[in-house]
């Protein structure tokens, strides 16, 4: 393979090996120091980051809120003290060596408070912010009042090219770098736009040369492109080093610093990641965010799709082929059905799926009673995790909704992403993972159920394997 060349990122000559960040205490500050002190840039996530106290005891997350409001303004305050702690963490680990940054997400709620709250009280810890889930315009200003370079994720030229005209091109001294995610093999939400084909993967490198060509006209032809997404080994890229069409690119690292001694998830979850085959990464669009995301296909997952396959369409009213009545919940309110969705549904309910619930797009969805209950609780025990979430109906603004129905085909993703994050659960919790996670399994570094320390990952990658 070529020889791997440092780059400049965030004001200092680095390897051009990026930890990928993942939220809610996957990338914590004990991995991203672990990265950094080793020659690379380690992200920790600013998304719900665990808070420790002066003890270094883990802060349970418990609300104490009657109101959506409430509970939300203690999530805020709990993620600005999380983010500030695993500054601390990486920053002490790091040991003066690498660069951090620190990863949040656009549409998780409370965002730019959470962004100004831990730059704030972690000044000079933090050298970058990287971000994606939505249309960032304002990190840039928030990064360069606090001195700090950013780092946006998009996942096409397009996308860029929106954040530089409105916004990015005031503050293009700090703009440290852009992250190309893959759409189809990241993990986590992906930026799958609506005129993209889920099931239809595109190769990357045409999509990368399309945004270096966009960054020259910009006057950016010597600001890194990050490379995320489907990268498991480099030399499978060595094309991409010393390429003159590309110019300097990094490579971000997302799933394998999961199986790392560092790494802070479950050993039940490392032992499950080494289990995979190919096809076991699902991408999906169950999340509450409305964005497609890629996660392990496991019973929550299943479950999810099952429950969205026991659906059908209804009108209030009688209405062409919706004609046949059908009775739903304990006061038999009538809705009309078609003739072969009536039938349908009375199979469903025989089954033990009683309970119908309404959608947003005028459909019912057929659960068991347990799971309707569940469901119902995550629904009113939101606490706005994010600034907009179909499943409970949240939004960040004066009215505190969405302005429609609560989605029962979601799920309350701060639930199942703090239990699969601080439980040994890995069956009935979301599991984000890229689409190579797979090669745990075939590939020879891992035989034995061999788990490297950080150090000895970052090593192996800079041989190209």
């Amino acid at each position: 393979m070529k020889a791997l060349r440092s780059l400049i990122i965030s004001g200092e000559e680095v390897l051009p090996l990026v930890e990928g960040g993942k939220g809610i205490a996957v990338s914590n500050g004990e991995s991203s120091g672990a990265w950094a002190a080793s020659g690379g840039v380690g992200t920790f996530s600013g998304v719900n980051a665990d808070a420790r106290d002066d003890k270094g005891e883990l802060i349970p997350v418990v609300y104490h809120g009657r109101t959506r409001r409430e509970r939300h303004e203690e999530l805020l305050s709990y993620s600005i003290q999380g983010g500030i702690t695993q500054a601390r963490i990486a920053h002490e680990t790091r040991a003066g060596k690498g660069r951090i940054h620190m990863n949040i997400l656009w549409e998780m709620g409370g965002a730019e408070r959470v962004l100004k709250g831990v730059l704030e009280g972690a000044k000079g810890l933090i050298h970058g912010v990287t971000c994606g889930a939505g249309m960032p315009y304002r990190m840039a200003e928030i990064c360069a009042e606090y001195g700090v370079y950013y780092y946006p994720i998009v996942s096409s030229a397009r996308a860029f090219r929106a954040l530089w005209k409105r916004a990015y091109h005031k503050f293009a001294n700090l703009l440290g770098g852009v992250v190309y995610e893959d759409p189809w093999l990241a993990g986590g939400h992906n930026g799958l736009s609506n005129v993209e084909d889920p099931n239809q993967p595109q190769d990357p490198l045409p999509r990368v040369r399309d945004l270096r060509a966009l960054m020259r006209e910009c006057g950016l032809d010597q600001t890194p492109i990050i490379m995320a997404g489907g990268v498991w080994r480099l030399d499978e890229w060595e094309d991409w080093l010393d390429n003159p069409e590309l110019g300097p690119v990094a490579f971000q690292f997302g799933t394998r610093p999961l199986l790392t001694k560092e790494s802070p998830i479950s050993d039940e979850w490392k032992q499950k990641l080494l289990t995979l085959k190919e096809g076991d990464v699902y991408l999906n669009r169950f999340s509450p965010t409305g964005f497609y995301s890629s996660a392990v296909s496991n019973p929550f997952l299943r479950e999810l799709k099952e429950r969205s396959e026991r659906q059908v369409a209804y009108s209030h009213e009688p209405v062409g082929e919706h004609d046949t009545e059908f009775a739903v919940g304990a006061r038999g309110r009538k809705v009309y059905l078609t003739a072969h969705d009536r039938d349908r549904a009375v199979g469903w309910v025989a089954e033990g799926y009683t309970e119908a619930l309404r959608t947003p797009d005028s459909t019912l969805v057929f659960v068991t009673p347990p799971r309707s209950r569940e469901i119902r609780k995550d629904q009113i025990d939101c606490m706005g995790c994010l600034s907009a979430c179909n499943f409970s109906n949240w939004a960040q603004n004066e009215a505190g909704t969405t302005g429609r129905k609560a989605d029962p085909r979601s799920y309350c993703i701060q639930k199942t992403l703090q239990a699969i994050s601080h439980t040994a659960d890995v069956d009935n919790q979301l599991m984000f993972a890229g689409h190579n996670a797979f090669r745990f399994r075939t590939d020879p570094y891992y035989a034995n159920g061999f788990i490297p320390t950080v150090r000895e990952l970052v090593g192996r990658l800079c041989t190209g394997a």
